[in-house]
């Protein structure tokens, strides 16, 4: 066998097909782009354009709720991590541990609003907790350790509807009767 003799697998090696190069090439004329206009083109991103008609995703009622605005966003702890900085020396397990304990000491980086204990990996520590939420594998792996969990909970205050709020004093003076007042007393 000599280096000019060496040739690929048969049927490994395709050959790309030549395009615009004659109508009975099978790729000719418009190279597979279909016909004239702008989608003919290289570099055309048309999403959802309708050419000036008002779009189907505008067309559509909005519907459903979202909770986004309204979600409450938890830091994640699992055992693990809670292990370790007792471990090190981070954070005492005879004291009892709250949020900010873990905010302060390193183990979390900010509480958000508030903290989740999650079951992920082994506590030996027995530790007393004060958190606001912890899933039942957590919660169960503190129990057997020997700790207790105790739950805070985060008061919200209700959001005021549009036109609810402070009541206007019917008796005291609008804008335009103090702008007024102002030009009688020059």
């Amino acid at each position: 066998m000599k280096l000019n003799e060496i040739k690929p697998k048969a049927g490994s090696n395709k050959s790309k097909l030549q395009v615009g190069r004659g109508i009975g090439s099978g790729k000719g004329k418009t190279s597979g782009k279909g016909q004239k206009g702008q989608k003919a083109r290289s570099g055309v991103a048309i999403k959802g354009f309708e050419g000036g008609q008002m779009p189907l995703y505008r067309r559509l009622p909005k519907m459903g709720f979202s909770n986004v605005k309204f979600a409450t966003r938890l830091a994640e702890l699992n055992l693990d991590k809670l292990q370790e900085a007792i471990d090190t020396k981070k954070i005492d397990a005879s004291k009892a541990i709250d949020e900010d304990l873990l905010v302060s000491s390193g183990v979390l980086s900010r509480k958000k609003d508030g903290v989740k204990l999650l079951g992920t990996g082994t506590l030996k520590a027995k530790v007393n907790l004060k958190i606001t939420k912890a899933s039942k594998t957590a919660q169960e792996a503190v129990e057997k350790a020997g700790g207790k969990i105790e739950f805070i909970v985060n008061e919200v205050a209700p959001v005021a509807k549009r036109g609810q709020g402070k009541k206007k004093d019917p008796k005291a003076p609008t804008r335009l009767a103090k702008k007024n007042a102002a030009k009688k007393a020059k």
